[in-house]
């Protein structure tokens, strides 16, 4: 009977001899007798000087360090991994390449050396960055995914990989990271994203911290405190805590928790960015997962509805509300509030603000707005400032848009007068105006024949250091003009000009028509000829060469756009 003879084990000049004929041997044998031998030494606890003695004249290649590093996945052998690495590295001048990167992280993870396995990912990503910069930011990520099968890994390298892109504050490719996870199945843990909201909150891009809180509802994670105490944060910043605090309150009637008052933010500000569905769709998922109260997500379902311009639909959807047991809010009449304003329906409006009142619900700025925004647009002006005023009177201010939207429809002179002065009470309560509510006011004054009053508007934008528009010029130009004070006009008509204005073919025709209304031909033809340099066509109402036709031609010229401007 033969005996059987075991392999004697590989001496370094066994192993200087297989190098030199390695080339003539199958590649894969040649690798693997490689492994096996420095897989023993590092088993047998050689230390870094006798490895390099002993395999002094390898020449390691990615595949040879890999298939070591494989060789040595199973926990036991982790350190004895970490240390080929670094050696390889450091005595034979290898530069790693990110496979090999990713497989020694992956068994560094799932032997729990932590500490060791966040730095070799934070130096991977280091160098990916200098090496590749955003070009292939999913390198690291889809290495780690391909490797993740072959190390018998654990999900929890993904999550540090996310912790070390937050730490690095690469939070762009942290997030896009995150969705690429997703996309193969991956559920990365909370913490995980704390760590990306927390970076990114400090760095006050609160849009992407509102997108990375809305990707973890979307993927049913569970905000914990930090996440909500992030995000509370955020609202902060923003400005917009103590609106969504209001709101919250309107539709519950109490105090809400701060995990509601977060998703009710994120909810109704995906219903004004648009996104109408994905905000019904979110509400579903977190009415399901009990994290908001049934009666804020109903109603603002029932906002989304009365956006999209569903009345009908939006009102069903009350109506069940109500018979669930549900009580009407503030929130949801000023809701189908604006919604009837917006289609033009002012009874409906007005109907639903006397039922508020009498079922004891209180109106708030908003509700007021909606019934101004609308009742100007129908031209119910009368109607928009009595509004203003009861807003005053119960303690509250209406907003700018509001308050123009219906200074634009006055065109009674006694009606703005009543605005003018209801300007100046609004101011003392901390009303803040705009170019545009100085323009509506100080034309409609030139317009009624009170360029006095215009002009008392008009140092009060400049005290104000609000811009002055061209029509704001134009208008007092032209009042003036009407008054006989064609000097004063052709000054603000300097003013306008050096401030880069240029003056249309009116504000010329009015001064040229005033100035011939007072007898001054040499002035007239002064200014005409000023607006034929100009480049500005008289549109043929009348062309003056000399100052004898000038008188008959400007004054019927001065007749026709007299009130144009």
């Amino acid at each position: 009977m033969n005996s059987i003879r075991l392999p004697r084990p590989i001496s370094s000049l066994s192993i200087t001899r297989l190098l030199k004929t390695h080339t003539q041997i199958q590649p894969n044998t040649a690798t693997t007798s490689l492994s096996i031998a420095i897989c023993d030494s590092l088993r047998a606890a050689s230390n870094w000087e006798t490895l390099s003695a002993k395999f002094s004249s390898i020449h390691l290649t990615d595949s040879l360090i890999n298939t070591i590093l494989l060789q040595l996945k199973e926990p036991t052998d982790a350190k004895r991994a970490l240390g080929f690495f670094h050696w390889s590295a450091k005595t034979k001048n290898h530069p790693h390449g990110i496979r090999s990167y990713c497989i020694a992280i992956h068994i560094l993870v799932r032997a729990r050396l932590l500490i060791d396995a966040r730095a070799l990912l934070e130096s991977l990503l280091k160098n990916t960055v200098i090496v590749h910069g955003s070009r292939e930011k999913f390198s690291v990520v889809d290495s780690l995914l391909d490797t993740y099968q072959v190390t018998n890994s654990i999900p929890l390298v993904l999550d540090l990989l996310v912790q070390g892109y937050a730490k690095l504050r690469m939070i762009e490719i942290g997030f896009d990271v995150c969705r690429r996870l997703d996309e193969h199945g991956f559920t990365l843990s909370v913490i995980s994203f704390n760590s990306l909201l927390h970076v990114v909150q400090k760095s006050d891009r609160n849009d992407l911290v509102w997108r990375i809180y809305e990707h973890i509802i979307e993927r049913r994670i569970y905000p914990n405190e930090i996440t909500i105490r992030i995000m509370v944060s955020a609202l902060c910043k923003e400005g917009k805590l103590k609106i969504f605090i209001d709101m919250s309150d309107r539709i519950h009637g109490k105090r809400c928790a701060p995990p509601v008052i977060v998703n009710t933010s994120l909810i109704f500000t995906a219903i004004e960015e648009g996104r109408i569905e994905e905000a019904m769709v979110l509400t579903k998922r977190l009415l399901q997962k009990n994290m908001i109260l049934d009666t804020i997500g109903f109603s603002l379902f029932v906002y989304a509805k009365t956006k999209l311009g569903d009345s009908e639909s939006a009102w069903q959807v009350f109506e069940e509300m109500l018979k669930r047991g549900f009580n009407p809010n503030s929130f949801l009449h000023t809701s189908f509030i604006g919604a009837y304003c917006r289609e033009g329906k002012i009874e409906e409006a007005n109907r639903l603000l006397e039922e508020m009142e009498i079922m004891g619900l209180k109106p708030y700025a908003e509700t007021f707005n909606h019934l101004i925004h609308g009742c100007a647009r129908a031209g119910r002006v009368e109607e928009s400032l009595n509004l203003c005023e009861k807003m005053v009177k119960q303690g509250t201010l209406p907003s700018c848009s509001a308050f123009n939207e219906m200074l634009e429809k006055v065109n009674a002179i006694e009606d703005l007068k009543r605005a003018n002065g209801l300007l100046t009470i609004l101011l003392e309560k901390g009303f803040i105006p705009d170019e545009i509510t100085y323009s509506h006011l100080i034309i409609g004054h030139v317009k009624g024949g009170e360029v006095e009053e215009a002009f008392k508007l008009y140092y009060e934008m400049e005290y104000r250091a609000l811009g002055i528009p061209l029509q704001v010029f134009e208008s007092l130009i032209g009042g003036l003009c009407r008054c006989g004070k064609p000097e004063e006009g052709e000054r603000y008509l300097r003013i306008m000009k050096d401030r880069f204005m240029v003056p249309s073919v009116d504000v010329y025709h009015a001064l040229v028509g005033s100035y011939c209304r007072k007898g001054d031909k040499k002035k007239a033809v002064g200014v005409y000829r000023e607006m034929m340099s100009e480049g500005l066509n008289p549109s043929g109402l009348y062309d003056l060469e000399d100052s004898e036709t000038v008188n008959m031609k400007a004054l019927s010229a001065q007749k026709k756009i007299e009130y144009r401007i």
